[in-house]
């Protein structure tokens, strides 16, 4: 445990899915506030519940819809009459219609659209949202979460003899993602508002052994990563000791895109 976020207010979108739990329970080791936000209200008070006590920080939580702006405008007014202020907010939520992750030549275009539009389409609306807020106060810190699969193309032969794919909406919104950092990064420079990408290589969630084989043979040590594996450069990048990165995106990955 530390307090090298103490006093952060760091709010993470899909705060009770896997990665948002790990990412939470990470603020709160570290000292910080943080927020769990998720569209899933109980989840999301389920998860604030357990992480009290955990560490030297906070943690409560807010209902939040990523592709809704004045669900965001909502979560952004309770939190400042509340705390005075938003230091960070960490674009985690992973929307998706039940169509998502079919085979190219199955994808049809309107779930292309709506699976694109949730997701890259959230993450700017969030981005947007928040933006403005931090303009008001004088700084803030926008986290955006993309994947190797945003950096590199995919390397289809791990999912060989495997039901999986790599969905190509995927690689399409994450791609966008690691762009819209950048813009916003420039867009709000002078403003004292940083924003950077964190891409994490997989993580392991029970895939099929022949998928995990293939791709750790691709990697340097580890391979397929646990969900803790992405906290340290999550709270670096929350911290003051990553005070002047701005507009980068830091890859996770064990060797996989080497």
């Amino acid at each position: 445990m530390s307090d090298v976020l103490k006093d952060k207010v760091v709010v993470v979108t899909g705060g009770a899915g896997t990665l948002g739990r790990a990412f939470s329970a990470a603020i709160v080791r570290n000292g910080g506030t943080v927020v769990v936000a998720d569209r899933d209200i109980d989840a999301a008070e389920s998860v604030a519940e357990a992480l009290r006590g955990e560490g030297p920080g906070a943690a409560h939580a807010v209902p939040i819809d990523i592709t809704v702006a004045d669900s965001i405008d909502s979560a952004i007014s309770a939190l400042l009459e509340r705390h005075g202020k938003v230091d960070a907010v960490v674009n985690n939520a992973y929307p998706r219609n039940p169509r998502y992750g079919r085979k190219m030549e199955d994808v049809a275009f309107s779930d292309f659209c709506d699976n694109v539009g949730m997701h890259l389409g959230g993450y700017f609306l969030v981005a947007q949202r928040f933006a403005a807020a931090f303009k008001v106060q004088g700084h803030g810190n926008i986290i955006n979460m993309s994947s190797i699969y945003g950096v590199v193309a995919p390397r289809f032969e791990v999912y060989e003899s495997t039901p999986m794919t790599m969905p190509v909406e995927y690689a399409a919104i994450k791609a966008g993602v690691l762009h819209l950092t950048r813009y916003f990064a420039q867009y709000l420079k002078g403003t004292g508002i940083r924003v950077n990408a964190i891409s994490p290589g997989g993580i392991l969630d029970k895939q099929p052994q022949a998928f995990l084989d293939k791709y750790n043979a691709l990697c340097a040590t580890k391979g397929m990563l646990d969900k803790d594996d992405i906290t340290g450069t999550l709270v670096f990048l929350l911290s003051e000791a990553s005070a002047y990165v701005n507009g980068q995106n830091i890859v996770v990955d064990d060797g996989f895109t080497l």
